[in-house]
């Protein structure tokens, strides 16, 4: 099968993924093979790429956004079959078995397993998947729209919930990619109102068109703003952390969503942290988390922005990602 193989991370700017021709792996007896339809281009995959999260498996093909057609299923597999639509997010597989498994906290479990990362990902013909962490979609799914919804989504989601901003509250988001035009969709279905930040104006104007009661451009164009119940770092600026607690009101909180993120200056405690004002980072998700969000994309219509193309081109899609120039999220479908 064609394959994309991240032998060694380096710049995106080197082309480091390489087109191979590999075997189709052999699922195990709780896992199913699937065939790649679909798969979204995230941020996690450029960390990978570039080494900014430690390499774990070399070579390895990247990606976690995975929507596709189930081709073989291991013989305990009872909840899927052969010819189901199904989506592959990032969480593959954890223990089942630690303190943190075992009170709904798998997200955090320490022998957990990642699309794309720890294992094989989405960025080839076929992928192998564990039955028990993957989800069924609906047959006349798009799976290139689809597919963003499965990390940018879900992590979306996961991060909104950790916001604990109350009903109707007013909810900022710095960065407006995958992850914040998504789940600015929900939240405005939701009755919050949405403050999309970034220092594209192209975002800003996608923000403006999925329902963000404000949008800004700069630093200097927001910085009078009406005070938040909340906010929202998608954007892996450590910075952007400080301009978070800058705008709360007191007892607000600034959720971190990314899996890495550059320095954090020294923060002003008594300007920026006092008044009962918190930080708190996001580790991937739960299965729930996915339930959940699924769920609520299908009744309120969720949809990606998205920008289709051929998985041969993913070094230029994760080059576009680096320079801020994707409005809304790249789809892998396809080879040429």
């Amino acid at each position: 099968m064609k394959a994309l193989l991240l032998d060694r991370p380096s710049k995106i700017e080197e082309r480091p993924l390489r087109l191979s021709e590999v075997s189709i792996p052999t699922q195990a007896e709780t896992e199913i093979l699937v065939k790649v339809e679909a798969c979204g281009v995230c941020r996690t995959d450029l960390h990978v790429v570039e080494g900014d999260l430690k390499q774990v498996r070399s070579p390895v093909i990247p990606g976690h956004e995975i929507v596709g057609r189930v081709a073989k299923v291991g013989r305990e597999v009872r909840n899927l079959k052969v010819g189901d639509v199904v989506g592959v997010p990032w969480l593959h597989k954890t223990c089942g078995r630690c303190e943190f498994c075992l009170s709904g906290r798998e997200n955090l479990c320490e022998r957990k397993e990642f699309t794309g990362y720890s294992v094989d990902g989405g960025y080839a013909e076929y992928v192998v998947a564990d039955a028990n962490y993957s989800f069924k979609l609906p047959s006349d799914v798009d799976p290139v729209a689809f597919a963003p919804l499965l990390c940018a989504g879900i992590i979306g989601y996961r991060s909104f919930k950790m916001t604990n901003a109350p009903k109707n509250g007013r909810i900022a988001l710095f960065g407006f990619g995958a992850s914040a035009h998504i789940i600015t969709q929900l939240m405005v279905k939701m009755g919050y109102g949405v403050i999309g930040i970034s220092n594209s104006e192209q975002h800003v104007e996608l923000a403006r068109k999925l329902g963000a009661s404000e949008a800004y451009a700069s630093k200097e164009s927001y910085k009078n703003i009406a005070k938040c119940d909340s906010a929202v770092v998608f954007a892996p600026v450590g910075e952007l952390v400080l301009e978070a607690l800058s705008i709360l009101k007191p007892g607000g909180r600034a959720v971190i969503a990314g899996i890495h993120m550059s320095t954090i200056p020294p923060i002003d405690y008594d300007r920026l942290l006092f008044n009962e004002r918190g930080i708190v980072s996001v580790e991937a998700n739960t299965r729930e988390d996915a339930s959940e969000f699924l769920e609520l994309a299908a009744k309120f219509g969720i949809k990606s922005a998205y920008n289709k193309m051929p998985f041969n081109r993913a070094n230029e899609a994760l080059q576009e990602l680096k320079a801020g120039k994707v409005n809304g999220v790249n789809v892998l479908s396809g080879w040429t």
